[in-house]
């Protein structure tokens, strides 16, 4: 009995498609984050954003994030990511971003001036309390130079 081949394209496709998952799976994976001298981004997958430190009005520590209506974004497992909105603040237009990649550990609170918040955790605890510590250092820098000012 002759088997019957499979076409060149199909396997072409199914490996396309093995590899576009794969790479899904590594951009939501974990925060990634990149430094610039005035601001820091964060990405996760197909959620960014970018946090201007002359524009952080509060740096805080929460142990959970408040309820919130999902705008859109994904919560499974121990992470949470996307654009949610507080129940609170339905009638505007107010986002909160979540970039939180372990619900069990403390997360960071940033609000911005324009009262945009922003909740962030990194899968290792130290991470988190190293970048709190250095949001805390551009907030008192720049409130130092607003001060001066």
């Amino acid at each position: 009995m002759a088997t019957k081949k499979r076409h060149w394209f199909l396997n072409i496709l199914i490996i396309l498609t093995i590899i576009v998952c794969l790479l899904a799976f590594a951009a939501h994976y974990k925060n990634w984050t990149r430094t610039a001298p005035d601001k820091m981004t964060i990405l996760s997958g197909i959620y960014h954003h970018d946090v201007k430190f002359d524009q952080l009005d509060k740096v805080a520590w929460v142990d959970k994030i408040p309820p919130m209506a999902r705008l859109n974004g994904f919560s499974a497992f121990e992470k949470g990511k996307g654009v949610y909105q507080e129940f609170k603040d339905t009638l505007t237009d107010k986002k909160v971003y979540v970039f939180v990649d372990n619900f069990e550990n403390q997360k960071i609170h940033l609000v911005n001036k324009d009262s945009t918040q922003l909740f962030l955790n990194m899968k290792d605890s130290l991470e988190t309390v190293s970048m709190f510590d250095f949001f805390n250092e551009q907030l008192e820098s720049h409130n130092k130079i607003s001060n001066e000012n």
